[in-house]
C-alpha cells in the first residue's frame, strides 16, 4: 500500500467514527485551537495501533513527507496518529529527521504535541546524535518561539541517570526570567522529574536561585509532598 493510500484508508476509518458531540467537548478543552473528529482516546489508540501495524515501517526517505501529510490534515487526531508512529519507530530516526521534528514543534503548536515530541523524539534523537544539542538546541533555546524553548527544557525528561545536570540547570537559568506560563511550567516539570533521580541537587538548585512560585512549587512537588 502506498503512503497516500495508507493515509486515505486512515481518513476513511476516522470518518466512520466521527462524533460531532465528542468533538465539541474536545475542542472546548483545547481552547478552540484545533478541530477534532471526536474520537475518544481509547478508541483512537486502538485504531492507531491497528493502522500502524498495517502500514509497517515507512522508508526513511519517505518519512518526512508521510508525517507532514498527516500533520497538515485539519483534525487534531491526525497529529496524534503521526506522533504515535514516530514514537513507535523512534529508534529508526536518522540525523536528517531533526528538520522534521523542528517543523512539528513549530507547526500547530500546543502542549499536547510539543511535550511528546520533546520528551520522546527530540530526547531520543539527541541521545543518538548529541552534537545536535549544541548545533540545533542552542538555536532553539535562544529563538523567539516558546515551544522550541520548552522543548529544550523538557528533552531530558526521560533521561534519569543520563541527565546532564549542568546542562539542565544552565537552560533553566537562561529561561527563568521569561514570564510565560508554558516556560515556567516546563522549568518546574523538568526539576520535578530530575528530583526523582537526584533530589538533593534539585533542592539545592531551587534554594540557591530566584525561581518563580510556579516553577518552585512544581519542582518540589514530590520532594515535599
Amino acid at each position: 500500500m502506498s503512503d497516500n493510500s495508507s493515509i486515505k484508508s486512515l481518513v476513511s476509518i476516522f470518518e466512520e467514527h466521527r462524533n460531532p458531540e465528542n468533538a465539541v467537548a474536545m475542542e472546548r478543552y483545547m481552547k478552540g485551537l484545533f478541530p477534532f473528529i471526536g474520537i475518544r482516546a481509547p478508541d483512537r489508540k486502538q485504531i492507531s495501533a491497528d493502522w500502524l501495524k498495517s502500514i509497517g515501517l515507512i522508508r526513511s526517505e519517505n518519512l518526512s513527507p508521510f508525517i507532514t501529510m498527516l500533520w497538515e490534515l485539519p483534525e487534531r487526531e491526525y497529529q496524534y496518529i503521526a506522533l504515535d508512529y514516530l514514537i513507535k519507530k523512534k529508534k529508526h530516526l536518522v540525523e536528517a529527521d531533526i528538520d522534521l521534528l523542528e517543523y512539528l514543534i513549530v507547526t500547530k503548536s500546543w502542549w499536547d504535541t510539543v511535550d511528546l515530541i520533546a520528551s520522546h523524539l527530540v530526547g531520543s534523537l539527541f541521545l543518538t546524535y548529541p552534537h545536535f544539542i549544541k548545533e540545533r538546541g542552542e538555536k532553539w533555546l535562544h529563538s523567539e518561539n516558546i515551544w522550541l524553548k520548552r522543548t529544550m527544557l523538557l528533552f531530558q525528561l526521560k533521561y534519569k541517570e543520563q541527565t546532564n545536570e549542568q546542562l539542565l540547570f544552565s537552560y533553566i537559568e537562561q529561561t527563568s526570567h521569561i514570564k510565560e506560563f508554558f516556560i515556567q511550567k516546563a522549568i518546574g516539570w523538568s526539576l520535578r522529574e530530575y528530583a526523582k533521580t537526584n533530589p538533593d541537587a534539585v533542592i539545592h538548585f531551587i534554594e540557591s536561585h530566584d525561581l518563580s512560585n510556579l516553577a518552585t512549587r512544581e519542582g518540589l512537588k514530590h520532594i515535599r509532598a
